[in-house]
This record gives structure tokens, sequence and C-alpha cells, in this order.
């Protein structure tokens, strides 16, 4: 049978939804990069233009006559076209859920809750913050509940099917419960081993940052990262954005010291590799594009925390960071590896080692939960936050700033989003020790600085298949086992306790 005109006229809708949204992601990408202080008026009213016409396309009534004559012919339809059926329903579906003047609330509400959590953090002004945080959860307790009327889920499910396709909490829950009731310990036992041992030396400084520059692109190359159709640029935080076909990923540097320079410029090649990875013939079509964030974190993670921080990957590095910056000692391999897995027990979630992120997460997971429940007030979440801390890391915040005013998430409405983080570190050990069993010699591999059967593992069994399958298949797929905390707790006690 020949494929539906109908899906055909589908393609052709998304492909210039899509092409609307690549143009989104460059002005973004600019926005935090190069864009001068003077242009946030005009360039928040293009967004604001583009994102419109983007949200009208799904909204047009002929979408969804669209979408239901072509169900009716879906045996006509390849296994790739039917799967890119169901993302163009979804998507279809998660837009038309919620009502257009629910939408503009909830953007303004995130905007000027984000404007205060500027000045809010760095002040420690929780009684600022606290209105505009009532307000996004309010009017998010009714976008989730239109969401999940629609989808047939719960309110917090709802919330997770925007970061992460077919997460439910009945994934994350037994899993996280998993990680709360052995984590704790195993990073006594870690910290333990630390202060018993020698300690790293330190690098002196300065380093310049043209040198880190030129030292981060040339990594970037030797994993695979394609100039051609990507660049490495600065900003306040690092990230990734862009489009397949032009990746824009960032860092920020500093003089005193090159590691966190480093390790994000590698943190985002992961995800820049993703994105380069993904099948050009499906290119502007839901199917063709990235998995959820969970997914996408697992790429990151599987070159910076399970490849780069490795000491083979040390090796690699040594005689590079020399011929940068000068010798020293402390640019010796071992020392190397053992400055970049120092664990210990902080209180801010982005500088967190990858023993002790996970439970960051799991503090913000359990207080998102009551927050959208309305089991926890606004009021209450300052103490609360302090509490589950104390339990789950060890730590009480003396202040707001460096508790629960410290990620901008929930300032903009981003609830759901937390738990993809350590889902995409499971993920990543998981994939990971599954490349080891396919490459015995990979240590080899990377200590003289070749990553091309990596990252060949990575495009086969990940990239190519972008979002014909479901993250949670994907993995099963590609290691022989459903995602779970068991790789991810092996590769802790190889790395930190030798066993």
């Amino acid at each position: 049978m020949s494929v539906p005109d109908t899906y055909t006229t589908l393609e052709q809708r998304f492909q210039r939804r899509s092409r609307i949204q690549d143009a989104l992601a460059i002005l973004h990408w600019d926005s935090s990069t190069l864009m001068p202080d003077g242009a946030v008026g005009g360039r928040t009213d293009q967004i604001a233009e583009l994102s419109l016409i983007a949200r009208e396309i799904l909204l047009d009534p002929m979408t969804s006559d669209l979408l239901d004559s072509t169900e009716a012919n879906r045996s006509a339809l390849s296994g790739w076209q039917s799967r890119n059926l169901d993302l163009m329903r979804r998507e279809h579906t998660l837009a038309t859920a919620v009502p257009s003047d629910l939408v503009e609330a909830l953007q303004r509400a995130g905007a000027a809750s984000e404007m205060c959590w500027r000045t809010a953090r760095p002040g420690n002004d929780f009684a600022a913050q606290r209105p505009h945080l009532e307000e996004i959860f309010r009017l998010t307790r009714e976008a989730a509940a239109s969401r999940a009327a629609a989808l047939g889920l719960s309110p917090y499910d709802a919330q997770l099917e925007l970061f992460e396709p077919g997460l439910r909490d009945a994934d994350i829950a037994p899993v996280f419960d998993d990680l709360s009731g052995w984590l704790p310990d195993l990073v006594d036992d870690i910290l333990t081993r630390q202060g018993a041992g020698p300690q790293p030396v330190q690098p002196v400084g300065p380093f310049p940052v043209p040198a880190q520059k030129t030292l981060g692109e040339g990594l970037m190359a030797a994993l695979g990262f394609d100039f051609s159709q990507g660049r490495l640029d600065e900003s306040a935080h690092p990230f990734t954005g862009g489009v397949p076909d032009d990746v824009r990923l960032t860092t920020r540097y500093t003089t005193d010291g090159f590691a966190e320079a480093l390790m994000g410029i590698l943190h985002e090649t992961g995800h820049a590799l993703y994105e380069q990875g993904l099948p050009v013939d499906w290119r502007g079509q839901p199917v063709g594009g990235s998995g959820g964030m969970a997914l996408h974190e697992s790429q990151s993670l599987a070159v910076e925390m399970q490849l780069c921080r490795g000491p083979a990957f040390a090796r690699y590095l040594s005689p590079q960071v020399s011929a940068a910056f000068g010798g020293q000692p402390a640019f010796d391999a071992a020392n190397l590896a053992s400055l970049v897995t120092r664990v210990k027990r902080g209180l801010i979630r982005v500088d967190a080692d990858e023993a002790t992120y996970p439970l960051h997460i799991i503090v913000r997971y359990r207080l998102e939960k009551a927050l959208l429940s309305g089991d926890l007030s606004i009021a209450d979440l300052p103490g609360a936050w302090n509490d589950v801390m104390a339990e789950l890391v060890g730590v009480r915040p003396p202040d707001d700033r460096d508790g629960c005013l410290q990620d901008i998430h929930w300032m903009d409405g981003a609830v759901g989003y937390f738990p993809t983080y350590t889902l995409g570190a499971l993920a990543a050990a998981q994939l990971t020790a599954a490349v080891r069993r396919a490459l015995p010699d990979l240590d080899d591999q990377v200590a003289r600085g070749d990553f091309s059967a990596f990252l060949k593992w990575l495009r086969e069994k990940v990239h190519a298949l972008a979002l014909s399958r479901t993250t949670g298949e994907i993995i099963a797929d590609a290691t022989g086992a459903p995602l779970s905390a068991d790789a991810f707790r092996a590769h802790l006690r190889t790395r930190y306790l030798g066993s």
C-alpha cells in the first residue's frame, strides 16, 4: 500500500514546525552567548512570535483531522512512520490539552519568577521568591491536571512526559528507593577511603583561556565532534544548543583552574555527539529527534563521567595538559585521575560529584512531588529542603541561597525535570558496562586516544535510533537488561573502592 496523502501532509507540517524550532534554538543560543544586553526586548518579541507560530501549527484543526485520517490508514505505514505518527499525536495532545491562556500565564509567571530569582538567590531572600513560586506551582498544577486528563495519567506523570516520553513515576520510585537505601553508606565508605589515602597534588596556575580552549577543542575533535557542523563558545552556564547540523556548545573558563571548564566541554561534547549522530533522513520529524532528557544525559555522562574521568583517559590527557600549560607534578596521569574523582558532601547540586549527585536529585524528586500534589506548601519548603538534605546528603544548608533557592528549574516551571539527571547517570553506567563487554580492550584504546570504536557503538545502539523507540527499550536492547542502579553501583565500587 502507498503512504496515505494525509501522512505526507503531516510530515510537511511538522517539517515546517521543526524549522521554526530550529530558528528558535539558534536565537536562544545567541541570547546566552553573543547577544548584547540592549537587544533583550527585541529578542523576547522574536522568540514569542516564533513560538506562537510553532504552537499554531499544532492547534490548527486541520492537524487534528489529518492525524485522525492517518490513524485509519496506519497499516500502510512503515515502523518508523507509525512511530512518527504516535509522536505527532503526542505533541498535538500535549499542546491542545492546555488552554492557550494558561500557557501564556505560565510563560509570564516563569519569566517574572526567573527575573526575581536572579536577585533573590544571591540576596538569600526567600520571602521575595515565595509568591512567585506559589504562582508557578498553582499554574503548573492546573496545566498538569489538564495534560493528565488528556493523556490518562497522574498529574506528576503528565509532568514527566514533558521531559522523557513514556517515563512514569512507577519507573522512578523503586530505582530511587534502591539508591537511597545503599548510596549514603557507600558515600561514607568512599570518604573514609579517600581520607585515609594520599591527597592529590593541586595544579598551579594561571591557566590562560586561549590554551584551555585549544586543549578543549582538540579533545572534542579526538572524541569525534565535527567542527564543520558545530562550534565551541562561552556562556555563564555550560550548555548544548543549536540543531543537529549546527550544534552549539559552551563552557565557562577561569584562569585559576582548568578542570571545571575542561570537564564542562567533555560533558557537552557527549550531548553534541548525540545530536550530530541523529539520522539525517528523519531530520525535521518527531521520530528523528533525540530521546528524552534521561537518554540525552546518559550520552553526556557516558563521555564525561564514565570515560573521561577514568584512569585510561588520564593517561591520554596527561601529556596534552603538560603541553598546554607546562609540566608540573599535578599533571601526572594518576594525579589527574585522582583530581577529577574526589567525593565530598556539599550543598550545591551542580558542584556535586558523581557519587553524591543522585542524592541531590532524590531530594528534589521527593519535594517536587509533594509541592505538585499540595502536600507540601511553598511556605514550608525551606525547612523541608533542609531536613531532606540532612537525611540524604548529610549536610544542612545554613541559608536558603545554598538551599531551596539554588536551582532555576522550579522557578520557571520545570517540574518533573530533575529525575532525568540521575536516570541518565544510571543509563550511562549501564551503557558503558555494555560497551566494555563488547570492547574488552577499551581502556587501551582510550589511553592512546582512539575513541572511534566507543563512538561507533553509541552511534549504532543509541544515536541512529533517534526516537524510533522509547528510552527504556533502547537501554534494554543495548545492554540486555532494563534500566536499574546495578551497573552504577558496580561502577562506583570499582572506581572508588577498588572492588
